[in-house]
């Protein structure tokens, strides 16, 4: 599968945009995760958003980016999300690649950090994530932060 790729920053993005990242992120972290919480956290506004597409130009793969400063000292990835009709086809990991290559670009230096749901921990790790501190549990679902160092 072949996805494109386009980073923006939230005040570039169309009312449709927002709604079809959304949309996907509820999709999964509220629907398929049968998790109800509060996905429109604030941070958006202050993020850079990756939209992945398909080849009909349908949304399937979204992650923000999150500036140093504003949730952790280094900029995150967060949000990171593939729909579930295009897992196991190298989305998630393309999604990632690209994520990282955009927080190289505008943060370069520093490291990255994530809160990953445990069950990623070995994809994320396949990145260069390493985990920190102890597993904690969000909304229900263990989780661990992981760094990527610089």
């Amino acid at each position: 599968m072949t996805l494109t790729f386009d980073w923006l920053p939230f005040d570039r993005l169309s009312g449709r945009e927002v709604h079809d990242v959304l949309q996907l992120r509820q999709r999964v972290f509220v629907v398929e995760q049968t998790c109800a919480f509060l996905d429109a956290d604030g941070l958006d506004p202050q993020c850079w958003h990756g939209l992945g597409r398909d080849e009909a130009g349908v949304l399937v793969a979204t992650a923000r980016l999150v500036p140093p400063g504003v949730k952790y000292a280094e900029p995150a990835i967060g949000r990171v999300v593939t729909a579930p009709e295009v897992r196991r086809s190298g989305a998630g990991r393309a999604l990632m690649a690209s994520a990282i290559t955009q927080v190289k670009r505008l943060y370069a230096g520093q490291n990255i950090r994530l809160g990953a749901q445990r069950y990623l921990e070995k994809f994320y790790g396949s990145f260069g994530f390493e985990p920190v501190g102890e597993p904690y549990d969000e909304d229900g679902i263990p989780h661990i932060e992981m760094v990527r160092p610089y």
